[in-house]
């Protein structure tokens, strides 16, 4: 059974982004291939309960095991990492203390918790197993005919086991665009909210779904518009985040506005006001943080704080 890893923390860039992980997407189409990767003696695989990580010692530090230890039937391929295999495995069948025994573990761990004990590539690589096992195991049927749905490529991919539908299925990404919102007029001031399950005190930048047939700018525009009651001027992309919580994209962008008067939805949104650089840097000082340390809202935030 491989060690733990280790738990310095160096993020840099965007949670959850560039870790640097070879996704193979040809290669795993041979399934001879997978299996040699799995029966490679450097191959490691990272364990999860029904969505939480299995960790040891004081530090949560994870568990990291060899294929022996799980079995090749529960792998989903990663990819390579410095030429290292790297396996996913769900345990979610076993009970929480079975799954404990096989992985030598002393708890399990909400997943983003792990996120500024973990170096940023192995928080990433968490993620990624956590969205992937999540996908495959509720997508166990086909949704056009009912059959089972078996998978393919590492578990890239699952298909239908009907010789008469045989639909191929792929994991559904679901997008979302998160805004900064900005006055035109000086001084200078950017909107949060407090959204419906935040705590009294707690303001985020404002984010919503895709709907289908909108382009990212559309959805920003509405989102907006139906939570604030604002009309935006120029829009702008910024950047994104994969949100593997269970499938998200998060796609960042920065807007102005002339319209300064809130009108907060009172269902998504129970308040929304303007923040002025000095109150935002207050605002940060006496809650410990502008937004989640894994969110790209922190990255937004702080890139307009400190702008000139």
């Amino acid at each position: 059974m491989a060690g733990p890893l280790d738990s310095a923390h160096a993020t840099t860039g965007v949670p959850y982004a560039g870790f640097g992980i070879d996704r193979v997407s040809s290669q795993r189409e041979d399934a001879a291939w997978v299996t040699a990767r799995a029966a490679d003696p450097s191959a490691r695989v990272l364990p999860l309960w029904r969505d939480q990580a299995l960790v040891t010692g004081d530090t949560a530090a994870l568990r990291v095991l060899e294929v022996d230890d799980v079995g090749q039937s529960r792998l989903v391929l990663l990819g390579l990492k410095d030429e290292v295999p790297w396996f996913a495995a769900d345990l979610s069948d076993l009970t929480r203390q079975d799954a404990l025994d096989v992985t030598a573990a002393d708890d399990t761990a909400d997943t983003r918790s792990l996120f500024t004990s973990l170096p940023a590539d192995h928080a990433a690589l968490l993620a990624y197993a956590r969205g992937l096992l999540y996908w495959n195991r509720h997508q166990r049927f086909c949704g056009r005919c009912g059959s089972a749905a078996e998978p393919r490529n590492g578990g890239l991919l699952r298909a239908c086991a009907s010789t008469e539908c045989g639909l191929l299925l792929f994991p559904r990404i679901e997008p979302a665009v998160i805004t900064l919102v900005e006055t035109i007029a000086p001084p200078q001031r950017c909107l949060l909210a407090r959204h419906r399950a935040s705590k009294a005190g707690k303001h985020s930048l404002l984010a919503g779904f895709v709907e289908i047939g909108e382009s990212l700018e559309d959805a920003v525009r509405r989102e907006i518009r139906e939570e604030a009651g604002i009309a935006l001027r120029d829009i702008r992309y910024i950047g994104s985040q994969p949100w593997p919580y269970p499938a998200g994209l998060m796609a960042g962008f920065r807007a102005t506005t002339a319209d300064e008067s809130v009108l907060a939805d009172g269902k998504e949104i129970q308040e929304a006001r303007w923040f002025t650089r000095a109150e935002l840097r207050n605002y940060n000082e006496c809650s410990g943080g502008l937004g989640r340390a894994d969110s790209i809202d922190r990255i937004m935030l702080t890139a307009w704080l400190t702008a000139p």
